[in-house]
Order: C-alpha cells, then structure tokens, then sequence
C-alpha cells in the first residue's frame, strides 16, 4: 500500500512503478495493484446525514476493510474493521472444525476453541474491531452448542445447561491486542 496526497502524484507513480521493479525482474499484479480514491470526507457538522454522492471509498488490505469513521472527539480518521470475506471464511471453518470433533472429549474441544480463538484476537484485536469480535466468539459458542447437540439422538443441551458448561470450560473474552493512535 502507498499513499499519496496528491492524485497527480498518485498517477506519476503508477507509471514509474512497473519500470522501476522490472529492473529488479519483478512485476505488479494487474488485478491487484489499482489507484483507489481514499480521501477524508468533506466536513458536515456531527449530527447531520449529509453524505458526499461519491461516497468517500473503502478498500479492503490484509483482512481488514479500511473506511474514513469519526473519532471520540469528531475529527475524521481512518478505522478498520474484519474483511466480509475474512470473517464468513473464520466462522466457515469454526463450523467444519466443531463437525468433525464433535465427538472428542469436551475437554479437548475447549482447549483447542481457546487457542484458535486467541489466534483470531492476536491477528483482528484491533482498536475499533471490537464488534467484529464480539460477534465471532457468539457465534463459536453458538457452533459449538450445535455440534454438541448433534453428538447423540437422545437428550438436547439446552441454553441453561450449555450455560453452565460454559461456566466449567469458559472461552476467552474479547480482547484488543493492538491499539491504533487517533481512534
């Protein structure tokens, strides 16, 4: 990624770029390299809707969808937040894992949900991805009930007995790994 200020900059760069790195015997992707108008959007006081016609551009980068949101005190910063793709992709194989050891010892099952829920927050615990989150460790716990509800065709484990379940093998919170100044 490189930013530019100017978009004749921007466009002088996409010219020089290509013949700089065939030099070295390298290329750019042509799908993946583009020019994305990325600007702050223009100023409108806090509690209007006004909203610009264009719209002030998201570009997705690394898993995360980077957009233009307002800080604590109003001013315009860039925030981020877990990819669409990434995120349906993460509770994807949430669910094909929790199916195919459904019928592990639960013991287990917690310990292995703790590491890849860990993971997940190391690498999208950013600040203002909270929500994102949030909404990730819902829905492994709620996988999870499912599958271990499929483990038998006798008894179903209801809400109040998965609860305390959860109070023997609890899932780790949700937690911000890394913090981003002016957010």
């Amino acid at each position: 990624m490189i930013l530019c200020a100017a978009e004749r900059d921007a466009q002088r760069l996409m010219t020089v770029l290509p013949k700089r790195l065939a030099t070295y015997g390298l290329t750019l992707h042509p799908t993946k390299t583009r020019l994305i108008r990325f600007t702050r959007p223009p100023y409108a006081p806090q509690g209007s809707r006004a909203k610009s016609p264009t719209g002030p551009g998201t570009f997705d980068l690394l898993g995360f969808t980077h957009y233009w949101g307002r800080s604590r005190r109003g001013n315009w910063v860039v925030k981020r937040k877990t990819a669409v793709k990434r995120l349906s992709r993460a509770l994807h194989r949430f669910n094909a894992w929790c199916r195919s050891h459904r019928h592990a010892p639960v013991a287990w099952q917690h310990q292995q949900l703790v590491q890849k829920l860990r993971g997940h927050y190391a690498y999208y615990g950013i600040t203002g991805n909270e929500h994102r989150l949030r909404r990730v460790r819902w829905e492994v716990i709620r996988l999870w009930r499912k599958w271990l509800n499929r483990r038998s065709q006798r008894r179903r484990m209801h809400w109040e007995r998965f609860a305390r379940l959860l109070e023997q093998y609890p899932l780790p919170r949700v937690k911000i790994v890394h913090t981003t100044v002016g957010t």
